[in-house]
């Protein structure tokens, strides 16, 4: 009898409770285990305790400074450099729109974020940070 590969799984690091499951059956769905912190103190514990293939860090969940936060991560687990996918709603905030200009992160429209998921997650040996931005 083969073996199954191991799942890939993803950190999903979102306060709002809806938008948390949202993400968390839809990795599901494609494959993925999923596991949920609500703020940035629980999400870095986490990622000290355990491994991750990727992080899908909502900003406005992150009580530090984007940047910071991202660093952070990456510290903690240098195999996440490139896989932390970056999630908000609201790009007005001057350090999320310098933040954006900076490291050239694209938008993911509402409309193609299921897609834009699969096939990043799917890279995930590839992948490359990108923003989704709901509308």
């Amino acid at each position: 009898m083969a073996s199954n590969p191991p799942r890939r799984k993803v950190l999903i690091i979102e306060d709002e409770p809806s938008i948390r499951n949202v993400l968390y059956v839809l990795l599901a769905g494609l494959g993925y285990d999923g596991d949920a912190a609500c703020d940035t103190h629980q999400a870095l514990s986490m990622i000290r305790q355990d491994q991750f293939d990727a992080v899908l860090l909502d900003l406005r969940s992150a009580q530090l400074p984007p940047e910071e936060m991202v660093c952070a991560i990456t510290e903690l687990r240098p195999s996440l450099l490139g896989r932390v996918l970056v999630i908000t709603g609201e790009v007005s905030d001057p350090r999320t729109i310098e933040m954006l200009e900076r490291y050239a992160l694209p938008h993911v429209p509402r409309s193609r974020v299921i897609a834009e998921l699969s096939r990043g997650i799917a890279q995930m040996d590839g992948l490359t940070s990108f923003v989704f931005t709901p509308r």
